[in-house]
C-alpha cells in the first residue's frame, strides 16, 4: 500500500506542478484554448493519443470486447492505429490546421459558424458538444473507479472526486499547454505500463503461445453468430458483424470529435504534422493494440468477481480482475497508467466543452463585447461547472462504460464527422447539409435510446456516422454553398506551404 500511495502522490504532485509552470501560457484566449498554436510534434502527438485512449478503452472496451471477440478484438486496436490515428492525421491535420488559422477559429462550433456564415449553426453545434461530452466524461470516471477501488479499497465516490479535483486544478492553471505537457508525461507512463502488464500477464499464463492454446479450448457462447470451438482465437471471432461496428465507431468516430480535431488546430507548423503523424501512429499501435490484445485473454480469468447476481457478465470488472494478481509495484504502475489515461482524456473534454460554451455561445451570442481576460475567466468557471455536472452523472452511472461512450460518440461523430470532412475538401458544401447532419445525428441517437432500433448504442453510433456521409451531400445539394469568394480564398490557403 505504501508503494502504491507513493506512486499516486508523486503523480499528483508532478501533474499540479506542470499546471503551475505552464500558467503563463493561459493568460489569453488563444493561449488557454490552443496553447497559442505553437505546440510541437511530440506534445501534439501524445496529446492526441492520450485523449483518444482513456480508462474507457483500457477497462471498459478492452474487457468487454476482449470477452466477446477474443483475439479478434485486436482488429479494433489495429483500426484505431491505422484509421483513427494514421489516416486521421494524413487526411485532416494539415487542412484542419490551415483552415482554422484562416478562419481564426478555436473550436469546432466556431469553425462551422465561420465556414458557413451562420451563428445559429455555431450555437447548435456548441449545445451538442456541451450536452454529449458529459456522458463520455462520466464513462471515464467509471472506468477508473473499479481498478482504483481494487488497488486501494476506497469508495467509488472518493475516486471520482479526487480525479475531478486534480484535473480541474491543472486545467484551470495552465489551460491547453498544461494538458499537452501532462499528456506527454502521462503518455510515457501509459507506454511503459501497458508493455509491463502484458509481459507479466502472459508470463503468468505460461507465455503467449500457451495462453493462446488454452484460449482455443474455451467453448463459444450459445448465442454466438459463429458458435465453433476455438472461435476466440480465430481471425474474425464469434461475431464479425458487430466487431465491424465497434471498429467503425472507435476508429472513424475520432475524426468528428471536437476534443480530438482541435489538437490539429494547435500544431505549430507543417513539419510538426509529419513528425506527429508517425509518433501518434506508433503510440496507438502500442496502447490500443496492447489493450485489446490483453483483453482478448479475458476468458482465461473467469471467476465470480465478473458475474452479477443474475448471472450476467460485469464487463467493467474483467480487466481489474486480470490486474489483481500483479505485484504491488506493477499494480501501482497500472493504477497510475489508468489514472493518466483517464485524466488526459478528461482534461481534453473539459477544455473543449468550456471553451466552446464561452467562445461560441456566451461570447459569440449573449455578450459579444467580452474582453479577452473575461473570456478566460469564464472558461475557468465553466471548467468547474462541467466537471461538477459530469461528477453528478458519474456518481449515478446508468449503464456499462462502453454504452455510455457509444451514446456520446454516436451523437458527436454522427453530427460532426461528415460536415467537417466535406467542409475541408468540398467547396460545394452548404449549411443545409450541415444542419441535416446535426439534426439526424442528435435525433437518431436520442430516438435509439427510446425505441432501440439498434440493441447496442455502439452499432447505433456507427450507423449514424456512415449515414451522415450520404446525408451531407444529399441535403447539401438543396442549399446554397457558402460565399464563393470566401470559399475560394480559404481553399487557396491549401496551396501554400506554411
Amino acid at each position: 500500500m505504501a508503494i502504491k500511495l507513493a506512486l499516486i502522490i508523486v503523480f499528483f504532485v508532478v501533474t499540479i506542478f506542470i499546471g503551475v509552470m505552464t500558467r503563463k501560457h493561459s493568460k489569453s484566449v488563444a493561449g488557454f484554448v490552443l496553447g497559442g498554436r505553437t505546440v510541437g510534434p511530440w506534445l501534439s502527438a501524445f496529446s492526441y493519443g492520450t485523449s483518444y485512449f482513456s480508462a474507457v478503452v483500457f477497462v471498459g472496451y478492452a474487457g468487454q470486447f476482449g470477452w466477446k471477440y477474443g483475439m479478434a478484438a485486436v482488429w479494433i486496436g489495429i483500426g484505431n492505429a491505422l484509421v483513427g490515428s494514421l489516416l486521421a492525421w494524413v487526411v485532416l491535420a494539415r487542412r484542419a490546421r490551415t483552415m482554422s488559422h484562416a478562419l481564426d477559429s478555436s473550436t469546432m462550433p466556431d469553425f462551422f459558424g465561420k465556414r458557413f456564415g451562420s451563428t445559429p449553426l455555431k450555437v447548435f453545434a456548441s449545445a451538442i458538444v456541451f450536452v454529449f461530452l458529459i456522458p463520455y466524461t462520466a464513462s471515464i470516471y467509471k472506468g477508473l473507479s473499479t481498478l482504483f477501488g481494487m488497488a486501494f479499497d476506497v469508495p467509488y465516490w472518493v475516486c471520482v472526486l479526487v480525479m475531478a479535483g486534480i484535473t480541474a486544478i491543472y486545467v484551470i492553471l495552465g489551460g491547453y499547454m498544461a494538458t499537452a505537457v501532462n499528456d506527454f508525461v502521462q503518455g510515457i507512463i501509459m507506454l511503459v505500463g501497458i508493455v509491463a502488464v502484458i509481459w507479466f500477464v502472459m508470463n503468468e499464463q505460461g507465455g503467449f503461445f500457451s495462453a493462446i492454446t488454452t484460449l482455443s479450448q474455451v467453448p463459444a457462447d450459445s448465442g454466438a453468430v459463429i458458435p465453433a470451438n476455438g472461435v476466440f482465437t480465430s481471425m474474425l471471432g464469434p461475431d464479425p458483424v458487430n466487431l465491424v461496428g465497434v471498429i467503425i465507431l472507435t476508429s472513424v468516430g475520432t475524426w468528428g470529435l471536437p476534443q480530438m480535431v482541435t489538437k490539429f488546430y494547435a500544431i505549430k507548423d507543417e513539419k510538426s504534422i509529419k513528425i506527429g503523424t508517425t509518433i501518434s501512429t506508433v503510440f496507438a499501435v502500442i496502447i490500443a493494440g496492447g489493450c485489446y490484445l490483453l483483453g482478448g485473454f479475458g476468458r482465461l480469468f473467469d471467476s465470480e468477481f465478473i458475474h452479477g447476481s443474475n448471472g450476467s457478465i460485469i464487463f467493467d470488472n474483467i480487466m481489474p480482475l486480470m490486474m489483481s494478481k500483479l505485484p504491488d509495484v506493477l499494480l501501482g504502475v497500472v493504477v497510475v497508467l489508468v489514472l493518466s489515461a483517464s485524466m488526459s482524456t478528461l482534461s481534453a473534454l473539459v477544455l473543449s466543452s468550456s471553451s466552446t460554451l464561452t467562445l461560441d455561445l456566451i461570447g459569440g451570442v449573449i455578450k459579444k463585447n467580452m474582453t479577452d481576460k473575461t473570456k478566460v475567466f469564464v472558461m475557468r468557471i465553466l471548467v468547474v461547472v462541467f466537471i461538477l455536472l459530469s461528477v453528478v452523472l458519474a456518481l449515478n452511472p446508468p449503464t456499462f462504460i462502453a454504452q455510455l461512450m457509444g451514446v456520446s460518440w454516436g451523437a458527436l461523430a454522427g453530427s460532426f464527422l461528415a460536415p467537417f470532412l466535406f467542409s475541408l475538401y468540398s467547396k460545394r458544401s452548404s449549411k443545409v447539409g450541415v444542419w441535416a447532419c446535426f439534426i439526424f445525428g442528435v435525433g437518431f441517437t436520442l430516438a435509439n435510446m427510446v425505441f432501440h432500433f439498434f440493441a447496442s448504442p455502439i452499432n447505433a453510433g456507427a450507423f449514424t456516422m456512415v449515414a451522415s456521409f450520404a446525408i451531407m451531400p444529399l441535403f447539401g445539394l438543396l442549399g446554397k454553398p457558402a460565399d464563393k469568394d470566401q470559399t475560394d480564398k480559404l481553399f487557396e490557403e491549401f496551396k501554400e506551404k506554411a
